[in-house]
């Protein structure tokens, strides 16, 4: 009974120790970016040995993988949470892109995702990431509005979801965010089913 009790109290202290050295690194990463944050600033930051970053992580990009990955899904889960109640496919999309563009303005959000996310992982990289998160979830909600399935979803979602992050790029710039939330309003609004529409 004891060696069981112990082996699971070492699970959750692994558990936990991965979970911290994700949270300081997502922090260092997002202040300071990929390249000017080194092993031995995460280390001492999560108060671990290199040792024990090396139990949890092949390397520096594996770590930044797994950032990446818990922040994409973060913003999945808040996009997820308002948009959730809608009354209709046009209206969770609407949301959902609200949702996206108030997530993306958390600090250094932008920086991970949509800057050196790419730059690190590669486009391959991000694409199964955003595959498994905020795309799946765009291409859910187009293929709930789209009454004419002969539309390529997955050629929609990309285009879509690429006109997000370009005005999410924006906004983190300084530009105003109503104009961005007003034209994709409009492009969802003309693939709308005509019961749909506004």
């Amino acid at each position: 009974m004891q060696e069981k009790s112990t082996r699971r109290s070492n699970k959750v202290r692994s558990e936990e120790m991965r979970a911290r050295l994700i949270t300081v690194s997502r922090r260092l990463f997002a202040q300071k970016g990929f390249a000017e944050t080194g092993t031995p600033e995460i280390v001492k930051a999560a108060q671990v040995t290199r040792g024990a970053l090396y139990h949890h992580f092949t390397d520096k990009t594996d770590l930044f993988r797994s950032v990446v990955l818990a922040e994409a899904k973060d913003v999945e889960n808040e996009i997820s949470l308002f948009s959730a109640n809608s009354s209709s496919a046009t209206d969770a999309l609407r949301v959902g892109a609200k949702s996206y563009f108030k997530s993306m303005k958390k600090p250094g959000r932008v920086r991970l995702l949509l800057l050196d996310g790419p730059a690190v992982l590669g486009q391959a990289e991000m694409a199964s990431i955003d595959a498994i998160t905020g795309g799946k979830a765009l291409r859910e909600g187009l293929s709930a509005l789209l009454t004419d399935k002969s539309v390529p979803l997955a050629a929609l979602a990309e285009i879509i979801s690429a006109a997000f992050d370009r005005a999410a790029l924006a906004i983190a710039n300084g530009a105003d965010e109503t104009p961005y939330f007003d034209a994709i309003s409009l492009v969802l609004e003309g693939l709308a089913p005509v019961q749909e529409r506004h």
